[in-house]
Formats: C-alpha cells, sequence, structure tokens
C-alpha cells in the first residue's frame, strides 16, 4: 500500500450514491405529503402526487449527486491530511498582513498622542 491518499478515498461510491438516494428519498416524501398523497382524496389525486413525487426525487437524486462529485473534484487529495496554519482563502504567495498594517489599511487605528 501507499501513503498517497487517493481521490477516491474521499468518499466511496456507494456514500456518494447513499447520500443522494437519502436527499431523494426525502424530497420525495416531502412532496407527496404537501401534494395530499397520505390524505383521502381520490385516487387520481394520490397518482398525481405520487408521479410527481418521483419526479422530485429523481431531480433531487440527479442534482446532489452532481453537486456532492463537483464538489469533491475541486479538493486535492494530497492536502486533505495536511495541518493548514495560514488563512485558508489567501494563496501560498500571498503575505498575511501584521495586526497593526491591518489596522492602518482599514483605517481603524487611533491617531497617535
Amino acid at each position: 500500500m501507499t501513503d498517497k491518499t487517493r481521490r477516491r478515498d474521499l468518499m466511496r461510491p456507494a456514500q456518494l450514491l447513499g447520500i443522494a438516494f437519502v436527499c431523494a428519498a426525502f424530497a420525495g416524501i416531502i412532496t407527496a405529503m404537501a401534494m395530499g398523497a397520505f390524505e383521502s382524496v381520490p385516487v387520481e389525486h394520490r397518482l398525481r402526487a405520487w408521479s410527481v413525487a418521483g419526479i422530485v426525487a429523481g431531480i433531487a437524486f440527479i442534482v446532489v449527486l452532481l453537486c456532492v462529485s463537483l464538489l469533491l473534484l475541486a479538493v486535492d487529495p494530497a492536502d486533505v491530511e495536511k495541518d493548514v496554519d495560514r488563512p485558508v482563502l489567501l494563496g501560498h504567495d500571498d503575505q498575511v498582513p501584521d495586526e497593526d498594517e491591518a489596522r492602518d489599511a482599514d483605517g481603524l487605528s487611533t491617531p497617535e498622542k
């Protein structure tokens, strides 16, 4: 085995599909409840509610699957286990300003006496 972290180690495909399925099931059940699938209404209304719930669940499954997959592509597997001792949003070449310089740049420093 190697010590190198692979992209697949960040999230297994079964985990990715499981998250998408849970989100789709939640969206489908909420849609069915909102449309009255569990109420005593005519059969046509219940069938319409379940068909719309299935469509919403399918759309939610695809959207969650794509979004989580694309977010995983943004993460570098080599950087997952490294400690970060600098501000995250600064680049590697940017310098962290001193506290006094930051106050002067913001105009919040007090005038000297």
